[in-house]
């Protein structure tokens, strides 16, 4: 899971060896509208592309700025870049040499074993895979970013589920090293980066090469009514060289899988007796729910069994004009139809299905709705455009600037009005049109271990422009399944802007001792926001915030193998569209917004050791995140009636601590090791809105978390993986009345353990057999995870 140097190097050295990665992302024709402070930047980013016999004479493959990719495969450079050693916090780091013997189909599989950190991943292809990590829940998505190369991943439209990073715009085969940095200490990144900044590299190749892998994954899965086997496959192919100059990476995909039942139509049981007239029927199941309620399961509704088809193609492109000054291009496309079939259990006194209406279960009356098992479908085009141009002296000063633009081209989401079957009235939802733009302009200083003035600094100065706009219309239509739009239902729209300037230093004022010091300066702005009604538009008011977020880090050297560090860093994670100006996420799903909001103020710290030690390297943190102003979907019961919407929960405290390790050849020759331990405490201080949650733990951050994977290497040709997953108690309320987490609709504790055979025939070629969930735990977070998984691959390479 880590990247180490080689044995011999101190810790010191091997620190600087883990380094960090590249920052974001955009097109230089953005339409951006630059404050009138830019221009100050212009004297700090010119000296980079101003090229020196001096510099280019200290010209290293390896850059100095986050970004730059190199390939550990036979026809690539071996080593993995370094991660920044002045990074003013925690890192892990895993490497394709580790998560190539764990079962990984999609990108977010690769952090499946990081410290005190989780995915959220109901199967295989689930689009609202998002992390959580320390005291950040796994439905607070934009307390997360996620880069690849520098461009931005990460979906800040929302702060849930629904608005996933866009894991599919990276292929796992074109990864080299993933970093992850915990918490908000360092002045490059935004204040979403309060939970984690994932900062993904991928290779580059330096000779002609080509590959394919073929993955099937089956599963066989048992709960309610259910109970049989759901499969899946996925095939991917690369091709790419480097002529003279310029080098270029193809990468195609195509996933094909169904899930498991995620949701269940239920009722909670009930207390009045059958009348005449009530049909009486069969098949229904009777449990307590999360709150240890009768309840009656009717069927699979909702998300249903979700047949999903998704294909990729990724394109880079990077160009040396000269030994120091590299430009990139990267185009990715990305499109998914998806198909939730639902069922009912109900059965009348002929068999036939029963979807809605009065019946009769046990001698008791159940009325269901007629949307209850209602089925949905959908499809989406998406596209990311990314441009770059870096320079690459080993001192000295570098720059870079880096823009992408995200569409959504096509996004048509489906829904019946009745679970019946047919093509009976439903709604159809339009998000053509949603997406994002960056642009990054950065200027680094790397000190020469002779040049005057500066010896002792490494500087960073940058400017990071955004822009997020949302564009939702849903209509009625009386065909669900592929019938137009007749008449109008509702339509959100708003858009958001941040722009950012930002200085950092590492000053390294005695041997032994560090202090990395810096502050960002934030001006977000929301406008254009709306909700329509049929006759009716409703517009919201603009609003702004301008905020300066100081961060500090001083770090000892007391031993070559051992560094302490202690810092601290406050930011601001601003509103999202969707929690501003979007009342509805999806067919099946209504929420309301809050164009008041304020943003999140958080102040974290965390006290750090890292020693080098029995071939690797031990990680121990002390952290707090004290995060004012919360935002959150919550319940205010101060008035009546009562109001469920986005609100800032005055505030809440997060503190733990996390141990981890990771070594090569430990204890024998050949085993390789990861290991993590965390206990993260998450409670409510002050909540004005709902004091009945004061003192109680916040939603989904569970008190224990830990991981275990060993890999032990037979020979180059062989090797086996033994991994275990385990998430401690954690609540799905507020107020914590979720008291029997075990079942669907509530959030378990689990222990889920994993293994895979990896076998390589020749060089060019390898086979796997995996599996995940050995032991089939039947564990939840509200839906059903996935029962016991069997993986098969087969790769070929050239």
């Amino acid at each position: 899971m880590f990247n180490f140097a080689p044995r011999s190097l101190s810790a010191r050295a091997r620190r600087g060896a883990r380094g960090l990665i590249s920052t974001r992302l955009p097109l230089p024709s953005l339409p951006v509208c630059l404050p009138a402070f830019i221009p100050a930047l212009v004297p700090a980013l010119l000296p980079a592309f101003v090229s020196t016999t001096a510099h280019a004479d200290t010209v290293i493959a390896e850059a100095t700025l986050p970004a730059v990719n190199v390939t550990a495969s036979a026809n690539t450079a071996a080593a993995p870049r370094a991660v920044d050693p002045n990074l003013p916090a925690s890192v892990e780091t895993v490497t394709r040499d580790q998560f190539d013997n764990w079962n990984v189909v999609n990108t977010e599989d690769v952090l499946k074993y990081m410290p005190n950190l989780a995915v959220r991943k109901r199967f295989i292809g689930d689009l609202n895979s998002i992390i959580a990590v320390r005291g950040t829940s796994n439905s607070q998505s934009a307390r997360g970013l996620v880069y690849a190369d520098g461009l931005l991943l990460s979906n800040l439209l929302g702060n849930n589920y629904s608005f996933p990073p866009r894991w599919s715009m990276v292929s796992p085969d074109e990864i080299q090293q993933v970093d992850v940095i915990y918490g908000p200490f360092s002045a490059l990144y935004p204040g979403n980066s309060l939970g984690a900044t994932v900062l993904i590299s991928t290779r580059m190749p330096k000779q002609f090469e080509a590959s394919a892998d073929v993955k099937a994954f089956t599963q066989h899965f048992n709960l309610f009514g259910v109970n049989q086997n759901f499969n899946g496959s996925e095939a991917s192919a690369s091709i790419g060289d480097r002529v003279g100059k310029f080098s270029y990476r193809l990468d195609v995909n195509h996933l094909d899988n169904t899930s498991q039942p995620l949701q269940f139509a239920t009722l909670a049981k009930s207390g009045t007796p059958a009348k005449a007239g009530d049909v009486p029927v069969t098949g229904a199941y009777l449990y307590n729910n999360q709150t240890n309620t009768p309840t009656a399961v009717l069927g699979v509704n909702g998300e249903g069994i979700e047949h999903t088809i998704q294909d990729q193609f990724k394109l880079k492109m990077q160009y040396d004009f000269t030994p120091t000054l590299q430009a990139g291009f990267t185009l990715g496309y990305w499109h998914q139809t998806y198909n939730s079939q639902t069922s009912t259990f109900l059965r009348d006194a002929n068999g036939n299905p029963v979807y809605s209406g009065k019946v009769a279960i046990g001698g008791y009356e159940y009325n269901i709705p007629a949307a209850a098992l209602a089925p949905s479908l959908g499809y989406s085009e998406n596209w990311l455009y990314g441009v770059s141009l870096r320079t690459r002296y080993a001192t000295g000063w570098n720059a870079e600037a880096v823009a992408s633009y995200y569409d959504v081209s096509n996004s048509v989401a489906r829904t019946a009005a009745s679970g019946a079957p047919g093509n009976g009235p439903g709604t159809v939802i339009f998000g053509d049109g949603t997406g994002w733009k960056t642009l990054d302009l950065r200027s680094t200083y790397t000190p020469a271990s002779k040049q005057a003035g500066l010896a002792n600094h490494a500087l960073s100065f940058g400017y990071h422009y955004d822009n997020y706009f949302l564009d939702n219309e849903s209509y009625n239509t009386l065909n669900w399944r592929d019938g137009g739009a007749t008449t109008f239902a509702n339509a959100f729209r708003g858009k958001t802007q941040t722009q950012a300037l930002y200085a950092q230093d590492a000053w390294r004022f005695l041997p032994r001792w560090k202090l990395v010091y810096g502050v960002r300066y934030e001006d977000w702005q929301a406008y254009g926001g709306s909700q329509a009604l049929p006759g009716q538009a409703l517009p919201f008011s603009d609003a702004s915030q301008q905020h300066f977020s100081p961060k500090a880090s001083l770090s000892f050297d007391v031993t070559d193998d051992l560094i302490l560090r202690a810092s601290i860093g406050r930011a601001y994670r601003f509103p999202t569209v969707s929690e501003l100006f979007q009342g509805q996420i999806n067919g099946s799903a209504i929420v309301n917004n809050n164009p008041n909001l304020k943003p999140e103020d958080d102040l974290s710290k965390e006290l750090t050791a890292e020693w080098a030690h029995w071939n690797g390297v031990f990680r121990f943190s002390l952290f707090q995140d004290d995060v004012k102003n919360t935002i959150f979907s919550q319940t205010d019961t101060t008035v009546i009636p009562n109001v469920t919407n986005f609100q800032n929960i005055g505030k809440v405290r997060s503190r733990g601590v996390e141990t981890s390790y990771s070594g090569q050849d430990v204890f024998v020759h050949g085993l390789d090791l990861i290991a993590s331990v965390a206990y993260t405490q998450s409670k409510i201080i002050a909540n004005a809105q709902n004091p009945a949650t004061v003192g109680k733990y916040f939603y989904r951050i569970p008190l224990w978390r830990a991981n275990l994977a060993a890999t032990y290497r037979f020979d180059e040709r062989a090797a086996l993986t033994l991994a275990a997953r385990y998430s401690g108690r954690q609540y799905n309320t507020l107020t914590n009345t979720d008291t029997n987490p075990d079942v669907f609709g509530g959030t378990s504790s689990y222990t889920v353990v994993d293994t895979k055979f990896t076998f390589r025939p020749t060089k060019l070629s390898e086979i796997g057999i995996g599996v995940d969930n050995l032991f089939d735990a039947r564990y939840f977070v509200y839906h059903p995870y996935p029962g016991r998984t069997f993986y098969v691959e087969a790769k070929l390479r050239m």
